[in-house]
């Protein structure tokens, strides 16, 4: 089997995290595009869902509470689980 050399284009930061994983797998980049590349050919397509994520607006609506919460400085944060324990007595 002959190989031929590809550029691809990749974010740093994706590169990096996935090269981490690879390595915990035991592979590296060439080896983890292959095995992507031979599952596209056995399948017909891409191996796993491409869609976009359909949330239901509740769950938007309390990320954007916990975000706008979070960003509160009157809003007193806990580094002690106990002081967060007492807190939530009532």
């Amino acid at each position: 089997m002959s190989t031929v050399q590809t550029q691809i284009r990749i974010d740093a930061t994706i590169k990096k995290q996935a090269n981490e994983l690879f390595n915990e797998l035991g592979l590296d980049m060439s080896g983890a595009v292959n095995i992507f590349l031979r599952q596209c050919i056995l399948r017909g397509g891409l191996p796993f869902k491409v869609e976009i994520p359909q949330y239901s607006k509740e769950l938007l609506n309390a990320a954007d509470e916990a975000k706008h919460i979070s960003r509160d400085s009157d809003v007193p944060g806990y580094t002690i689980m106990e002081a967060l324990k007492k807190a939530l007595e009532i």
